[in-house]
C-alpha cells in the first residue's frame, strides 16, 4: 500500500460540519493511478505510479522513450510518472506473496513445459490502480503544492515592510533603505530582506483534517486552504499514526 498519492486541484468552498459550524474546505480530484514498477533503494522502498491516465490524440505528444516503456508494460499511457513511498511491510509481504505462487506454480510444471521458455515469458503481470481507498474520513495529510508566481515584487508586497516616512520631502516611500550595515562589516548580510521573485515555490501544509472521501466523484475534501492556483497538481502524503 502506497502512502502518497498525487491529485489536482479544484477549487475552495464550505461545509457544514457534524456540529453545524462553517468550515472553508479545499476540494481535490483524485483519479486512480496505475502501479508501474517497485524500486528498492538503500534506504526506502519507492513503488513508481503513473499519473493522469491519457487518451486519444494526447498520447502522440509523449516522447518515444517515454511511450515505449509504456507499451512494453501494456498498462496504457500516462502523463506524469511520480515515484511515492510505500509501506515497506505491505510491500515486503506482497513480494513474499508472489514468490509463494511463484514457487507453486514452478512445481506444478511438468518436464515438457520447462523446455518452452517462450511461453513463460509472454504472460503479463496484472493491471493494479489504487485511489482514493487508501484515506478514509478524519486521516490526517500533508499536501504539497507549488505557490501561485507572483512575479518580481518589491519589499513590501513580499514581506509586509511599514515603508518609509510618508511626509513631504521624503523621496523613499517604498525603499529599501540602507542595506550595508554601516562601517562594519560593510557589506550587505547574506539572507537579508530584498526585492525579488514573488511565489512559484513549493509549499507544504501540514496536518489537514479529511473531511469527506468522495468515491464516486473521485474528490478529496480537506480542511483548510492549499496554495496554488486551480488546476495545479498537488501531493498528498497520508500521515502515519
Amino acid at each position: 500500500m502506497i502512502k502518497e498519492i498525487f491529485g489536482k486541484k479544484i477549487g475552495m468552498t464550505q461545509i457544514f460540519n457534524a456540529d453545524g459550524d462553517l468550515v472553508g474546505v479545499t476540494l481535490l480530484e483524485v483519479e486512480p493511478v496505475c502501479v508501474l514498477e517497485k524500486i528498492e533503494y538503500a534506504s526506502k522502498k519507492v513503488v513508481k505510479i503513473g499519473v493522469t491516465k491519457l487518451e486519444g490524440r494526447k498520447i502522440n505528444k509523449l516522447k518515444k522513450p517515454v511511450l515505449g516503456y509504456f507499451n512494453k508494460l501494456g498498462f496504457g499511457a500516462y502523463r506524469f510518472i511520480k515515484e511515492v513511498i510505500a509501506d515497506p511491510t505491505a510491500l515486503s509481504k506482497e513480494v513474499e506473496d508472489k514468490g509463494s505462487e511463484e514457487k507453486t506454480t514452478e512445481e506444478k510444471i511438468t518436464e515438457d513445459q520447462q523446455s518452452a521458455p517462450v511461453e513463460k515469458k509472454a504472460t503479463q503481470r496484472e493491471k493494479k490502480e489504487i485511489g482514493l481507498e487508501i484515506f478514509s474520513e478524519g486521516d490526517i495529510v500533508h499536501v504539497r503544492a507549488k505557490t501561485k508566481g507572483k512575479g518580481f515584487a518589491g519589499g513590501m508586497k513580499k514581506y509586509g515592510w511599514a515603508g518609509q516616512p510618508r511626509s513631504h520631502g521624503s523621496t523613499s516611500h517604498r525603499r529599501i533603505g540602507s542595506v550595508g550595515s554601516s562601517a562594519y562589516p560593510s557589506r550587505i548580510i547574506k539572507g537579508l530582506h530584498m526585492p525579488g521573485h514573488m511565489g512559484n515555490v513549493y509549499r507544504i501544509i501540514k496536518n489537514l483534517k479529511v473531511v469527506k472521501v468522495d468515491t464516486d466523484k473521485n474528490l478529496l475534501i480537506v480542511k483548510g486552504g492549499i496554495p496554488g492556483r486551480r488546476g495545479s497538481i498537488v501531493k498528498i502524503t497520508r500521515k502515519s499514526p
